[in-house]
């Protein structure tokens, strides 16, 4: 054998063991979730119509092997075989398409998965994205700066809040007020006990002195209660301007 032909050979052979580049590109690809899911769809309503047309010959059969039983025995049994065998093909049948779903399923919830985790992805590099833009070591003096706001804020309402002049207690202005009134008390008392005593003689009426008396009596205590309701409405306006 010459030396062109051992190479032409040799090319030949190498050519035929590697596989095309066109069967290589078909075998990485493949069919898509959304076209093999729709095969899948495809199969389970052809499977299923052909229960449809087994389960109307099985009916069909068991009319067949009633009609014959006593007048033709062997026409009806043959009715009752095909019967067996109708109900054969259907359990398969059965079988066939529990299989074909569960394989649709799994396929749909991995085609869900797939679009899950690429919208996921898609959602963390956007989050990566705006987290680059962000410094922590800003975030740290932005949240110093508002703390210190807010404690200023707070100190200046503090000080608004505090009332003008000076403060007094109030239950030392009560205390004073009831030793005043007490104090007036005893004075008008002693005013009381000045008036002039009533002559010993019989006077010839003494209604109308009497009257006078009582008259002049009532008259001072009406002023002394008057001048302390008024002592008082003006403590109680002091100690509620002083609170």
């Amino acid at each position: 054998m010459s030396k062109v032909s051992k190479m032409f050979k040799g090319k030949s052979s190498s050519s035929s063991s590697k596989p095309s580049s066109s069967s290589k590109h078909r075998s990485r690809t493949g069919p898509s979730p959304q076209e093999a899911i729709h095969k899948l769809r495809g199969t389970e309503e052809m499977l299923r119509k052909k229960q449809e047309y087994l389960e109307k010959k099985i009916e069909q059969e068991i009319v067949i092997a009633k009609k014959n039983g006593i007048k033709n025995k062997r026409a009806a049994l043959q009715a009752l075989k095909r019967k067996k065998r109708y109900e054969q093909q259907l359990t398969q049948i059965d079988g066939t398409l529990s299989t074909i779903e569960f394989q649709r399923e799994a396929l749909e919830n991995a085609n869900t998965n797939t679009e899950v985790l690429k919208n996921m992805s898609y959602a963390a590099k956007a989050i990566k994205g705006v987290h680059q833009n962000i410094d922590l070591d800003n975030i740290d003096t932005l949240m110093a700066d508002i703390t210190e706001q807010q404690q200023i804020a707070q100190e200046i309402s503090d000080a608004i809040s505090q009332p003008f002049g000076d403060q007094f207690d109030e239950d030392e202005l009560l205390a004073e007020l009831a030793e005043l009134e007490q104090e007036e008390l005893e004075e008008s008392m002693k005013n009381m006990s000045k008036l002039p005593s009533a002559p010993a003689s019989k006077l010839p009426s003494t209604r109308p002195s009497q009257r006078t008396s009582e008259h002049l009596f009532f008259f001072s205590l009406s002023v002394l209660t008057k001048k302390k309701v008024e002592d008082d409405d003006d403590m109680k306006t002091l100690a509620a301007w002083a609170t």
